[in-house]
C-alpha cells in the first residue's frame, strides 16, 4: 500500500476529504518524527511502539577495495509491533 492509497483509505473509512486525511496523516508522521528526535518513545496501544535505538561504532569493510573502515556510532529509528498487531497478522 502506498501513501496515496493509505490516504484514500483513511478518507473513505473516516468520512473525511482526501485533503483532510492527508493533513491528518502528515501531522501524525511529523509528530512521531519530532518525538523520536527528542529521544522519546511513541506508543500506540494495540499497534506498536516507535523508539530510538543506538548503534555502537564498529569496523566495516569497503566491498570495492577491501579496505577496513570505521563506521561511526549512530541512532536509528526502531518499531516494535504490539500484541494486537501481531495477533491480527496471524
Amino acid at each position: 500500500m502506498t501513501k496515496a492509497e493509505l490516504i484514500e483509505k483513511i478518507a473513505s473509512d473516516a468520512g473525511l476529504s482526501k485533503a483532510d486525511a492527508s493533513r491528518a496523516l502528515e501531522a501524525t508522521l511529523e509528530n512521531i518524527k519530532k518525538a523520536l528526535k527528542k529521544n522519546q518513545k511513541v506508543t500506540l496501544v494495540g499497534f506498536g511502539t516507535f523508539s530510538v535505538s543506538k548503534r555502537k561504532a564498529r569496523k566495516g569493510r569497503n566491498p570495492q577495495t577491501g579496505e577496513t573502515i570505521k563506521i561511526p556510532a549512530t541512532k536509528v529509528p526502531k518499531f516494535t509491533p504490539g500484541k494486537a498487531l501481531k495477533d491480527a497478522i496471524k
